[in-house]
């Protein structure tokens, strides 16, 4: 009976915790069924994924650097868990925004009963509201435009090209808003990315502000080249490229790439499809799958929804094998995801 005991899940998970900090210790005391019980089993599986030689890549959709992800992605940047990011373009920028603007948001915690009136308001008041959060439009959204026009604009006249993340990069290194900064850079995912000179991946950048802006000074004239930023496809082949030298490197010390997914979207959906893309229309077929594979998501496969869709429907596709570790956790992503890097973390 006491080994029996001792071989219970509740058992192993707190001697897992043991010697990590107090917030890993609480996970595994008390979450211990359900999407609780399957929060850790990801955040357990992330750690031995990269315990055993792997590289992770993080997907993010949705407004999660507007809800200050960076807190802790950062230190899982900066602590080499994390090895590529693919995002939307809002991710990309409004990490920055509130790099740069933070004291001028402002938090409407009743956003569920304003009136239209309110948000007619709001919007005269050029803040522009996602969920409880609003993001000035002078203070952030527009200061970063003056900034990363003149890189577009310097691109454009020299006849260069770069990926959305690199004008990014060359914002950040320019140091032209390190006198703006209105939060602990220890706080911004975009800037630990940049410090690392991370690979980043921002499929879809056109719907973001920027990309919205960057189309108003194509059409204004104020740059000539459209093709001054590069595109989605070359994203996509910029991404087959890493992910086949990556793996093989890997494959020889026996680790893989992971894939864990923060919502769902275009971040997700993107990235997971270079796989069978290699393996089908190029005919990589040594290239290995994904390593690992997590979502977290409060989607349903009703409707035919992708990003609802259980792991194992990924199978069919050529995206994950049978025997990859798979978990989906179902629930709100700015409150799971903080939790399971402060497993991987060790607090």
């Amino acid at each position: 009976m006491k080994s029996k005991a001792k071989s219970k899940p509740e058992a192993v998970n707190a001697a897992l915790a043991r010697k990590k900090g107090p917030v890993s210790r609480f996970i595994a005391h008390q979450y211990r069924h359900f999407n609780a019980a399957a929060l850790l089993d990801a955040a357990i599986g992330y750690e031995t994924h990269l315990q055993a030689g792997g590289k992770m890549l993080v997907t993010l959709a949705g407004a999660m650097s507007t809800a200050e992800l960076g807190i802790s992605l950062a230190q899982m940047i900066r602590q080499d868990k994390v090895h590529a990011i693919v995002c939307t373009g809002a991710n990309l920028e409004e990490d920055i925004f509130n790099l740069v603007a933070h004291d001028y948001y402002e938090r409407v915690p009743h956003y569920r009963h304003l009136t239209t009136e309110e948000e007619e308001e709001l919007l005269g008041r050029h803040m522009n509201r996602v969920t409880d959060t609003c993001i000035p439009e002078m203070e952030a959204m527009r200061r970063i435009e003056a900034v990363v026009l003149e890189e577009w604009v310097k691109a454009d006249r020299a006849g260069e090209r770069y990926f959305p993340h690199e004008f990014m990069y060359k914002i950040l290194r320019g140091g032209k808003l390190k006198k703006s900064y209105q939060i602990d850079p220890q706080h911004s995912w975009m800037l630990a990315a940049c410090e690392k000179n991370l690979p980043l991946i921002v499929p879809g950048w056109e719907d973001a502000t920027l990309g919205n802006m960057f189309a108003g000074h194509v059409i204004g004239g104020d740059v000539k080249n459209v093709h001054t930023v590069r595109t989605g496809i070359e994203y996509m082949m910029w991404l087959a490229e890493w992910y086949t030298k990556t793996s093989k490197t890997l494959r020889n010390g026996e680790g893989s790439i992971g894939f864990f997914q923060i919502g769902g979207g275009i971040a997700g959906d993107f990235p997971i499809c270079v796989v069978p893309m290699l393996h089908q229309d190029l005919q990589r077929t040594g290239v290995p799958l994904w390593g690992y594979f997590a979502q977290i998501s409060d989607s349903t496969t009703s409707y035919g929804s992708y990003s609802g869709a259980v792991p194992n429907e990924k199978i069919t596709w050529g995206k994950l094998g049978a025997k990859t570790p798979k978990f989906i956790v179902e629930s709100d992503a700015t409150i799971v995801a903080p939790l399971i890097f402060a497993w991987v973390l060790g607090q």
